[in-house]
């Protein structure tokens, strides 16, 4: 009885006829919300197009109105503004929920897992994708095992289950092949669960009018049936994508920055180099910024930070792709072979929240990922000096550690990113740099980033120099 008032009361929030598949999905949703096995996963898969966000959303709200508890997370600060935009309900990160921060005299910087006190509660994990099961920073948080600490921290609960949600096409964690979280395989061989799996392929009738959801799903087929070669791509039947060439680009994004906003406009390239080279390109032949960092710039932290963050509430730390804008700029200091700036800064991400905060200079053009490991090496060795009169090498340890120098954010322009940057993140409006490509590296890693970088895209797709052998059904040659 209960199951069957579960399905009835998603049906109805959803607000228009189910698809089969959705409908299969909720029977299943109903089912696995009502079972006793306590040991249970339940892995909603959906490809972009087939209503996977407007039935979580249903979901949320059908759960919310029968009072039984429900927690949203996501991986990044980005995907949990953007659950949190379609579900209408807070949502968190992962580390926010999960983790909790040793204090200053048991490790600064360290992060244990937290106890759960939760009962009867629903949680809800979007764009799993993303969600690695190995760690650069293993020390940093928890088991350095993201999806382990996850599972181990929603078990720990009292009658708590766990919903995973994401997509296959996308791009999984750097490094592997295929996103642990959204592998029922791996869940139930590492973790001795029981997993509940549907995946929606059936795209809605409204997105088929779609160019952008079209064209993802020309990808997401050419993945399914393990095909190679160019994909059909079409642009001209559709109204919110466009091909277009160098030459257009700077009009085309000064129009798209009138038109959506400078923060709901993006650029995805391939390499940092590229978006280096976009970045340097935008500040200067449309935002005419000639100083080297402006208030009003967007910057986007490249390495994880929890020095600034100690007494802030809101965040328990600064991640790597957080995305934050200049407010005010205060002064430059150069010490230690490096330049710094002291500034405040806005996070869009989480509800504007506003931090004092010293930035690097020196990172904002490097074409590797952060600082090298040499280069960090170098600054900790040089802040190490200012303090050689403290003979213990632990407590001079712990004084560089704590030095705010040592701490300032890493960033670079945000105005173009690498896709998997971008990933659980979506614009207005997205320019997707084709980049250098022959046939020899049309492969599936290929297929997926770009199925990725089509999907960021809300509104409005441009296809940057994209070479006509993609358009096999266009005449137009750019």
């Amino acid at each position: 009885m209960l199951k069957k008032h579960i399905s009835l009361s998603i049906c109805q929030e959803l607000k228009f006829e189910p698809t089969a598949d959705q409908k299969h999905a909720i029977d299943e949703l109903s089912d696995f919300l009502t079972s006793s096995q306590n040991d249970s996963l339940f892995l909603l898969k959906g490809y972009a197009g087939t209503g996977k966000t407007t039935l979580v959303s249903a979901l949320v709200a059908s759960l919310s109105k029968m009072e039984i508890k429900t927690v949203l997370l996501a991986p990044t600060g980005r995907a949990a503004k953007v659950l949190s935009h379609y579900c209408g309900h807070n949502a968190h990160t992962i580390h926010k929920k999960i983790y909790r921060q040793k204090s200053l005299t048991d490790g600064f910087g360290i992060f244990n897992l937290d106890r759960n006190l939760s009962r009867d509660t629903i949680f809800l994990v979007d764009e799993a994708s993303m969600i690695s099961n190995y760690s650069n920073e293993a020390s940093a948080f928890g088991s350095g095992c993201l999806l382990d600490d996850l599972i181990d921290y929603v078990s720990a609960g009292v009658n708590c289950r766990l919903i995973l949600i994401g997509d296959v096409a996308q791009l999984p964690p750097i490094g592997i092949d295929v996103s642990p979280a959204l592998d029922p395989k791996e869940l139930e061989s590492c973790y001795n669960l029981t997993v509940k799996e549907v995946v929606l392929t059936q795209v809605l009738r409204q997105a088929e009018e779609s160019g952008i959801l079209k064209n993802a799903t020309e990808l997401r087929r050419m993945l399914d049936e393990n095909e190679s070669g160019y994909p059909k791509l079409e642009t001209q039947r559709f109204p919110d994508i466009v091909r277009i060439s160098g030459a257009e680009l700077i009009e085309e994004i000064s129009s798209a920055h009138y038109k959506y906003g400078l923060e709901e406009t993006m650029v995805l390239s391939r390499s940092n180099k590229r978006a280096n080279q976009y970045n340097q390109g935008i500040r200067n032949s449309i935002l005419y910024r000639e100083d080297e960092i402006t208030v009003g710039d967007y910057l986007m932290v490249v390495k994880n930070n929890y020095f600034w963050t100690a007494d802030v509430k809101e965040i328990d730390f600064i991640a790597n792709g957080d995305i934050v804008e200049i407010v005010r700029i205060g002064k430059y200091v150069e010490l230690y072979g490096f330049r710094y700036v002291e500034v405040s800064v806005r996070f869009p991400d989480y509800k504007d929240l506003e931090l004092d905060t010293l930035i690097m200079l020196d990172t904002l053009n490097i074409e590797s990922a952060s600082l090298t490991s040499e280069d960090n090496k170098k600054l900790f060795f040089t802040i190490s000096e200012d303090y050689a009169d403290i003979h213990s090498k632990k407590k001079r340890f712990e004084k560089v550690r704590n030095n705010k120098f040592f701490n300032a954010l890493q960033v670079k322009f945000a105005y173009a990113i690498t896709c998997h940057k971008a990933q659980g993140g979506q614009w207005r409006a997205v320019f997707v740099d084709q980049g250098f490509i022959n046939e020899d590296m049309l492969n599936r890693e290929y297929y997926r980033w770009l199925y990725t970088a089509l999907t960021r895209a809300t509104e409005k797709l441009y296809l940057v120099n994209f070479k006509k052998e993609f358009f096999p059904n266009e005449e137009i040659d750019l």
